[in-house]
């Protein structure tokens, strides 16, 4: 998503062959890591006006309520979060905030969440957002310490000039200009397994990417970023308004079918309440 304001939450605070039974995924060694996913609600969204979310039309005189939701990954090796939904500073506003097309509230923060489960920001040694959009990257600027890990052509989206400019989107993440930074083109494996692998998935923004993780008992899991916003977005191929380039949005969403094919994935849709609704949360995980 694009629209959104922030001053006034900023002033309070101040997303190869399926395996058969005892086959390893493709790529994956075949000792047993455990991969955990941990499902987090950041923050909840009313679409007040979801034609904004096809610009075919199909969506016109809907709303929608969608949650943002962000994951911690953890891996021997270390912890990615995936995402930081809407600024925790909503969490502040009571009822939340209305903006245009959105009505957004954050009833629990990213950040007491993984208080509970004991993690501190300077113990997550990798962010990765799926794109800039507010609902993505509202906390990120709190996760610097970081390694930002994050596509070339995304990158430059996040520290244009023309994103400099906005002042009420740009405090929420600009801290990562000077955070220790990875840039990728392709595909990135995080802990070089290829259990947690980052793939580029542009369209919506220029270099929107999904998350593809290689789970014991799950399997394949496809985070599906904004790539889609609802579970009938896939089944239509609904492309936004506000997406940078509508053909390329249609080329990641071929790339990303044959990828769930390919691997019998089990898709999250990251913004669908009934995705969401359906995972375990913490301090229970996806393993």
């Amino acid at each position: 998503m694009r629209y959104f304001v922030l001053a006034g939450c900023l002033l309070f605070g101040a997303c190869n062959n399926a395996p058969t039974d005892g086959e390893t995924p493709s790529g994956v060694q075949e000792d047993t890591v455990s991969v955990k996913l941990y499902a987090l609600e950041c923050g909840l969204i009313d679409m007040l006006d979801l034609s904004i979310f096809d610009k075919g039309g199909a969506y016109a005189g809907r709303t929608n309520k969608a949650v943002s939701s962000c994951y911690l990954i953890r891996h021997p090796k270390g912890d990615l979060l995936w995402d930081t939904g809407l600024p925790d500073a909503l969490n502040a506003v009571p009822g939340g905030v209305t903006n245009g097309p959105f009505h957004v509230e954050v009833p629990t923060t990213l950040k007491s969440q993984l208080d509970a489960l004991g993690v501190a920001a300077s113990d997550i040694e990798y962010l990765s957002i799926s794109h800039s959009h507010f609902d993505h990257a509202g906390n990120a600027g709190a996760y610097a310490s970081s390694t930002f890990l994050v596509n070339e052509a995304e990158h430059a989206h996040l520290f244009r000039d023309e994103a400099r400019k906005d002042m009420q989107t740009f405090p929420a993440y600009s801290a990562l200009e000077t955070a220790k930074t990875v840039k990728f083109t392709g595909e990135y494996d995080v802990f070089g397994d290829a259990r947690v692998t980052i793939i580029d998935m542009p369209g919506h923004t220029p270099g929107h990417t999904v998350l593809k993780l290689e789970l014991a008992k799950t399997g394949t899991v496809l985070l599906s970023g904004d790539l889609y916003h609802l579970n009938e977005s896939r089944e239509i191929r609904a492309i936004p308004i506000f997406n940078t380039d509508a053909e390329e949005t249609l080329r990641s969403m071929d790339k990303f079918e044959t990828l769930a094919a390919l691997t019998n994935a089990k898709v999250i849709i990251q913004h669908s309440v009934q995705d969401f609704e359906a995972l375990p949360k913490p301090p229970l995980y996806l393993d």
